[in-house]
């Protein structure tokens, strides 16, 4: 990869595709210099294969590893970013240091297997936390775990709910996943 051509992303997602509208986006007003190759849902009929079509963009379903990397290695895929994939992976070693997730709390909090998507909103809640966030991370084959590249912290306020600290923290998930695509590019420009 060269410090001109964008980064080709490869975008692997289990629902509604909120995350990877976000980049769309910010690849479209040119705030990351990037293109999704590649996108990949263990699911199918979610709505985040429909966002992913409507922008046209190469869409696949399946649940097999080993299916999921060769697609990426097709695609030609520098940096795979998980966004709101449930499901773990097994990173092959080509893979290494190459797959990126973005995780609804201050990690090491909050973290680990089942907490995903509103568990993770309620369990700070119910700890009284006065702070949550989210954390962009460098995936290993253990849940919410791997080299921390970028975090956002945002407030708990009085009433909140899950729903209202969600929203708030998905703000900050909007920041914090172009930050950190454009942080790993510039550490492995040349590489």
């Amino acid at each position: 990869m060269s410090r001109t051509a964008p980064l080709r992303l490869g975008v692997l997602l289990s629902g509604t595709g909120r995350t990877l509208a976000n980049l769309v986006d910010r690849i479209a007003r040119g705030t990351l210099h990037a293109k999704i190759a590649v996108v990949i849902s263990d699911r199918p009929g979610v709505l985040g294969l429909t966002r992913a079509r409507e922008a046209g963009l190469p869409a696949f379903v399946t649940r097999d590893p080993e299916e999921t990397f060769a697609i990426l290695r097709a695609h030609r895929v520098d940096l795979v970013c998980l966004a709101g994939y449930l499901r773990l992976l097994r990173i092959p070693p080509d893979f290494t240091g190459r797959v990126l997730n973005i995780h609804p709390a201050l990690l090491p909090k909050f973290g680990g297997k089942g907490f995903y998507g509103h568990r993770v909103h309620e369990a700070v809640l119910a700890a009284g936390e006065r702070e949550s966030g989210c954390t962009v991370h460098v995936c290993d084959e253990r849940y919410d775990e791997g080299e921390i590249l970028v975090q956002k912290r945002v407030p708990v306020l009085p009433g909140d709910d899950p729903d209202t600290l969600a929203a708030r923290v998905f703000a900050a998930e909007c920041e914090a996943y172009p930050e950190a695509i454009a942080l790993w590019a510039e550490r492995h420009a040349g590489r």
